[in-house]
């Protein structure tokens, strides 16, 4: 079904990134938003806006049955979800359909049992993604976790099993105090995700975190666009991302992009999403799905030349996908850095008015924001403001660009991580990539120090 109406059921530097990719295969759009975002960029830039809610996110961009009416208002034939908010809601998805409206996402199905993070270790399994040793599902008492403890050794890690950003999740070094840290971590998760359900698995010693993105035409075919390194992060939250990773071969990338790809075609997955593994020693461990668009998408494009989103609406129009996996080239590498309106010592909120801005420009030079001179970052949503992309012919130009592009970048009115990104882009460890999912924490305790 072609689409010629698409409503963006999100907000920020992505809705503005999928209002571009429309109006390039023209497609119009509509942009809902909450009084607080009256003047975004792309409420601004969109064919119709339509005002969903007050600032708060339950109220508008969690707001069902308000998008819904906005869609139907304004006679939108597609909602992409963008990243965030409804995109990885099953029962959001199954609305959108049941109202022959179509969805750019995953079938409902695939998000719901990947959403459920411990249905989704038992269908990678099914499916032949390598996991990291743990409980086979959810704990059910202290003594089968004491039990599964001592097989696979401590430490190891109890987890929310509809978690996410770090919450109701506990290390437990020994066995005096695993009851405690299961109770703490099953109480945490009942309070952030209304489940208490929790399950363990080995505690990997200091990881990687690698992911590669896979795309699924929904009728059993699909490809993967190789991997992205996403270890640079504090508390679980990404800061830098790069592609291809510093540290995986050619060989590997082939052996495992194949693994997921097969996967995901023999799901029948429709659509964008990511496998997301651990990486310690050489091997690979399956930690989760994201069956949505990621934030670090762009840095894949750059790589490869395709277009991630374009390529959403056309596996949701029903044109499947645009080439085969012997047509998928990696070329050069590409960094891309989180730009925040947090302090870059603290990481304290800084949200305020823009009273002035200058993207960096130049060749291979990519800015995702919605930000403008006199635009008003509001305080109640996250607080990302926009995100840096750089393109080079290998890792060390990139590099390079990377410097020049963060020397140029100028946001004033408000604190911003722009320098916390210029101090990580002059260290030894990052130049050489050797850096994993905890060489970021210990290195600001070491610049504190």
């Amino acid at each position: 079904m072609p689409i010629t109406k698409l409503l963006i059921a999100n907000r920020g530097e992505i809705a503005l990134r999928i209002h571009r990719a429309c109006h390039e295969l023209g497609i119009r759009t509509v942009a809902v938003h909450s009084t607080a975002d009256s003047d975004a960029m792309h409420v601004r830039l969109a064919d119709e806006a339509v005002c969903i809610g007050p600032p708060a996110a339950t109220n508008s961009y969690l707001n069902m049955p308000n998008i819904i009416s906005a869609a139907e208002i304004t006679h939108a034939d597609a909602i992409h979800p963008g990243y965030g908010f409804l995109s990885e809601n099953a029962q959001f998805a199954e609305i959108v359909e049941s109202h022959g409206i179509v969805w750019v996402g995953p079938k409902p199905e695939h998000i719901r049992v990947m959403g459920d993070k411990v249905e989704a270790k038992r269908t990678a399994a099914k499916l032949g993604l390598p996991l990291v040793p743990g409980s086979p599902g959810p704990i059910e008492s202290v003594a089968e976790a004491k039990e599964i403890a001592a097989e696979i050794g401590y430490p190891v890690l109890i987890k929310a099993a509809s978690g996410g950003g770090g919450r109701g999740m506990k290390v437990v070094p020994d066995e005096d105090q695993l009851e405690s840290l299961m109770m703490q971590a099953a109480s945490e998760a009942k309070a952030a995700f209304g489940d208490d359900t929790v399950y363990m698995e080995k505690y990997l010693g200091d990881p990687r975190h690698i992911e590669f993105q896979v795309f699924g035409d929904g009728d059993g075919k699909a490809i993967h666009l190789g991997e992205r390194d996403c270890s640079i992060q504090r508390r679980h939250q990404k800061v830098i991302e790069e592609a291809p990773s510093p540290v995986i071969s050619v060989e590997q990338r082939n052996q495992m992009g194949g693994v997921v790809a097969k996967a995901m075609a023999e799901m029948g997955y429709r659509g964008a999403g990511t496998i997301e593994f651990l990486y310690e020693d050489g091997e690979f461990y399956f930690i989760e799905m994201n069956t949505r668009l990621q934030v670090e998408h762009p840095v894949t494009e750059m790589i490869t030349g395709i277009d991630l989103v374009r390529e959403q609406i056309r596996v949701a129009s029903g044109d499947g996908l645009s080439c085969t996996q012997d047509q998928v080239r990696i070329h050069g590498h590409a960094i891309e850095c989180r730009i925040n309106a947090e302090d870059p010592e603290t990481f304290a909120p800084s949200p305020g008015t823009v009273k002035n801005y200058v993207a960096p420009g130049g060749m291979h030079v990519r800015v995702d924001s919605g930000l403008y001179t006199g635009y008003r970052v509001p305080p109640y949503y996250d607080s990302m403001i926009g995100k840096l992309i750089v393109y080079g012919l290998d890792r060390e130009e990139a590099i390079m660009r990377l410097k020049r592009a963060l020397e140029e970048f100028v946001v004033e009115g408000m604190k911003t991580t722009i320098p916390l990104h210029q101090r990580i882009a002059k260290d030894p460890a990052f130049l050489a990539g050797d850096y994993t999912i905890k060489w970021l924490e210990r290195w600001l305790e070491e610049q504190r120090a």
